[in-house]
């Protein structure tokens, strides 16, 4: 799953016209970026959630896609806009879209710049393998976050710690592996009929205070595109 139903308000006026997912970043839309890298992975059946301009998002993309070099992938829409009138927020839309996800998925945001990282089918069967629920990919904290959001022990348990903490040494990529029965108690029922708007952060910091989140590092090139200067910077 793509998340790309922000409106991208920190990057008016840009997204006054443009979704922020398909603003172009060295040549291509942003959110083209993790969906090549899932391809190449093996991860052909895709799915984004739309809100803001979201029709842009599916006639940019309709329902299959061929790149040079890369396996068809197959597209599917959560139009949030369109079913609710607005956003659900991440954990809102991925409930959402469960009945369409597979027992244990991929989520990555469409507007964070990750060209090296690589989905790897390996790590979607240790996950599998594993007790946990969710596995997070971290980076070190960036000047835009030098706070933190989490930390990580010795044996890869990501820990919920307080902002600005000596060990909160790492932030959310955003790139996730979940299992369905994370949302399992989330309060909202899997499809989310009645849109509901749902964080995920009090998800993932109860689920870690249950020892249910793994994670690991990732020391790859990451940039959360969430400025103009942040876009420019990538250009």
């Amino acid at each position: 799953m793509i998340l790309a139903a922000g409106r991208g308000e920190r990057m008016r006026p840009l997204t006054d016209v443009t979704p922020k997912p398909l603003l172009r970043v060295r040549g291509q839309p942003l959110m083209q970026w993790p969906m090549q890298a899932l391809a190449r992975g093996g991860f052909v059946r895709q799915l984004t959630n739309t809100a803001w301009l979201g029709e842009q998002i599916s006639a940019q993309w309709g329902e299959r896609i061929t790149w040079p070099g890369l396996p068809e992938v197959q597209m599917t829409y959560s139009h949030e806009g369109q079913d609710f009138g607005q956003a659900l927020e991440t954990a809102g839309g991925i409930v959402r879209a469960l009945p369409l996800l597979d027992d244990v998925f991929w989520v990555v945001a469409g507007d964070v710049f990750a060209p090296d990282f690589v989905f790897a089918p390996e790590a979607v069967q240790r996950f599998e393998a594993s007790a946990a629920l969710a596995h997070l990919w971290l980076v070190p904290n960036p000047e835009h976050n030098l706070a933190g959001d989490f930390g990580l022990s010795d044996t890869a348990q990501v820990l919920n710690l307080p902002k600005g903490a000596a060990a909160c040494k790492y932030t959310f990529s955003t790139i996730a592996l979940y299992k369905q029965a994370f949302f399992a108690h989330c309060g909202v029922p899997a499809g989310n009929p009645q849109g509901v708007a749902l964080a995920l952060a009090p998800l993932l910091r109860a689920a870690m205070d249950r020892g249910q989140v793994t994670g690991e590092v990732y020391a790859g090139a990451w940039a959360d595109v969430g400025t103009p200067q942040r876009l420019a910077d990538l250009v």
